[in-house]
């Protein structure tokens, strides 16, 4: 038996022939690179260098420069009346209404009239008082007269006894002298006349103290009367408030009761706008607010014209994040305004002349206003700069960039916080 060996004819494949074109196109390869290396070697080394690249066309490019920053707040204002009185019940009862919402009104015209028995009792009651008081007045006074004439009637007799006294003393006197008499009766008149000063003395000093305390007793009645006519004066005061009538001239705005409605004293009635005197309140963010000041200059525009105005009045409350603050018009209030109409408004906070600035981009509100980019030869270089005022339009720059500098305002998230980046044409 004859052992052979299998050949490999079985596993062996032809191999196919190797192209000469492989080698062709490595070496066409390697010689554009040779050449965009000899014709753009430095921007290649530019796109090598920088962190990222972004399209010029994907930013805000603005120049840095001298020139004047006005910093104003700008927004919608509407018409309001700077005096809009709201008018209250001045004491409890039933309200007829004489005016309907809107209707124009006069000062001192009667807008409704409040029926209140209560108040009405009350005044004739001390009107009653009074006129008692002033009785007790009167008899009061009669009486002092009285009083006071006795004790002059009492007086006069004192006096008169006093010299009686002593004309009787004078000629026991001279008697004596003469021997017609005794001793003992001239002594009687020096008694005589002793008890009758005594008693002139007594009948002055009486006459003064009843005199004063008739006086005091007069005037203790004048004074509650007095009083008594302050309360009255004031119940007729209020009654005459019954009347409601309008503080100023304008318009009827709002009712808030119905005609004939019974009401508790204070209540609510109604509202009187004084139209002679508009003013354009507008809501302005707390950030500017601190800075808003009585007296600043604004302009209001509207109805196709343009008014020039002043702060009036900015409110001390925060609401939502906002404050109230109102113009008034510089010169003559415009006609043909209306309350809650819309206008347009803007207050000057700050003007100066020469300021190194430059247009105001998302980069103020980027990283805090801490950094900028500024395009230099190609690049956006990552520079820290210090911001200062700013405006709607501007932003003043106090370190950091000069005149002339190219600064990436917006779209400068493309760069993704790289210190470099080229800017590509």
């Amino acid at each position: 038996m004859t052992t052979g060996f299998r050949d490999t004819s079985e596993q062996d494949r032809p191999l196919p022939p190797q192209s000469r074109r492989r080698p062709l196109l490595i070496a066409a390869g390697l010689a554009a690179l040779a050449a965009l290396a000899l014709l753009g070697g430095g921007r290649v080394r530019q796109m090598l260098s920088a962190d990222s690249a972004v399209s010029a066309a994907r930013l805000g490019i603005a120049t840095v420069d001298v020139a004047p920053l006005t910093r104003d707040v700008a927004g919608e204002g509407r018409v309001v009346a700077a005096q809009s009185p709201t008018l209250f019940a001045p004491g409890a009862g039933t309200v007829t209404l004489a005016v309907q919402a809107g209707d124009p009104v006069r000062r001192g015209q009667v807008l409704a009239r409040v029926d209140s028995p209560e108040l009405a009792n009350r005044l004739a009651q001390e009107r009653s008082n009074a006129d008692a008081l002033r009785a007790e007045l009167a008899r009061a006074e009669v009486e002092a007269r009285q009083q006071a004439a006795a004790l002059q009637s009492a007086f006069d007799v004192a006096r008169i006894d006093q010299q009686t006294a002593q004309n009787d003393l004078a000629r026991q006197t001279q008697a004596f002298e003469a021997g017609a008499t005794a001793r003992m009766q001239v002594e009687r008149a020096q008694d005589a006349l002793a008890k009758a000063r005594l008693a002139l003395d007594q009948a002055r000093d009486l006459r003064g103290l009843k005199t004063d305390s008739l006086k005091l007793d007069v005037q203790a009645r004048q004074s509650a009367l007095a009083r008594q006519q302050l309360l009255v004066a004031d119940l007729e005061r209020q009654v005459a408030e019954l009347q409601v009538r309008s503080p100023v001239d304008g318009q009827v705005g709002q009712l808030f009761i119905a005609d004939r409605s019974n009401v508790a004293r204070d209540a609510r009635l109604l509202s009187v706008i004084d139209l002679s005197a508009l003013e354009v309140q507008m809501q302005v963010a707390e950030s500017f607010a601190r800075e808003l000041q009585p007296g600043m200059p604004g302009e209001i525009t509207g109805n196709g014209q343009r008014w020039a105005g002043q702060v009036s009045s900015v409110s001390p409350e925060v609401v939502n994040g906002e404050v109230a603050a109102r113009l008034r018009f510089a010169g003559a209030q415009p006609g043909q305004l209306r309350q809650n109409q819309r206008l347009s408004v803007r207050v000057l906070l700050d003007r100066r002349d020469k300021v190194l600035g430059v247009a105001r981009g998302s980069f103020v509100d980027e990283g805090g206003g801490g950094y900028a980019y500024v395009v230099r030869g190609g690049y956006a270089e990552k520079v820290a700069v210090k911001l200062g005022a700013r405006s709607l339009e501007r932003v003043e720059v106090l370190s950091g960039l000069s005149a002339g500098d190219r600064v990436v305002i917006s779209g400068s998230d493309n760069f993704k916080g790289a210190e470099r980046a080229l800017v590509a044409d």
